[in-house]
């Protein structure tokens, strides 16, 4: 594995270190690779129920190399756009994966860190930990999907709010904005993400994939399509192997073993 990305298994639960410290763990090609080859892998691994990813030395991720973007500026506006897909492919595979993800968030999660936590399923961090959209500050704009991700939480005010100023947000703010799952002392976030990673790995894996991709559309789906989206899956739901075990195990007044159907579903 390449050396930006470390990895190692909690049991099913594959966490994902994204390791640039000197730089506060700016993103890079390299990471968006590693990432994405991290998250395939894990797809394809029926023993991986669930993922986390952070950020080493306690600090999750500082956003885009500002000495890489610099450059940036004498390229020609197709290469420029072309440099942006790295970003967007990892958003867009991070909620593709049909597997949870939860992020474990210290110290910061500025510019593009920031929307990668928010690509995630779930997050976890501290109450001093920050989240800025600091690009105003450099005569830039977000992307990584910053905005319509906040979007969902907020109004257009308080996104408005965050855009133009760029200020730091703590995670007791973004706790009380709904962004945050679980808000927890400092050096903790990673464990904490861990253990709720793990408690939900315990579930089935179909349909944790089908309720993540409900979850996703919910917000962006008119009533109609997401009741019709909702009755397509609990269709599929009902014939599979995993609804047999769950319902059995409820009638059967015992706990559900979701993990022995793994790869065999």
């Amino acid at each position: 594995m390449s050396e930006v990305l470390k990895t190692r298994r909690e049991g099913a639960v594959q966490v994902l270190i994204n390791h640039n410290p000197a730089a506060r763990n700016a993103l890079s090609i390299e990471l968006y690779h590693a990432l994405l080859a991290a998250l395939a892998d894990a797809q394809a691994d029926p023993s991986v129920g669930a993922l986390v990813l952070t950020g080493a030395d306690n600090f999750f991720c500082s956003g885009g190399n500002l000495n890489n973007l610099a450059t940036r500026r004498d390229l020609s506006v197709a290469k420029r756009r072309e440099s942006l897909e790295g970003l967007n492919s990892l958003v867009r595979a991070f909620r593709a994966c049909p597997k949870p993800v939860v992020a474990a968030v210290e110290g910061g999660a500025a510019g593009a860190g920031l929307s990668l936590a928010m690509a995630c399923d779930l997050l976890v961090t501290t109450p001093s930990a920050f989240f800025s959209l600091a690009y105003v500050k450099v005569g830039l704009t977000p992307d990584g999907g910053a905005t319509s991700f906040l979007a969902e939480f907020v109004s257009r005010q308080v996104l408005t709010e965050l855009c133009l100023t760029g200020d730091r947000v703590n995670g007791e703010r973004m706790q009380a904005l709904g962004v945050v799952n679980r808000l927890v002392p400092a050096g903790t976030a990673e464990a904490e993400a861990i253990a709720l990673a793990q408690q939900i790995s315990r579930g089935p894996a179909q349909a944790m994939a089908r309720i993540k991709s409900l979850c996703l559309q919910a917000h962006h789906n008119s009533f109609e399509a997401q009741l019709e989206l909702e009755a397509d899956y609990m269709v599929e739901a009902q014939a599979t192997a995993e609804s047999a075990e769950g319902i059995g195990a409820f009638l059967g007044k015992r706990a559900a073993d979701f993990a022995a159907l793994r790869g065999k579903v």
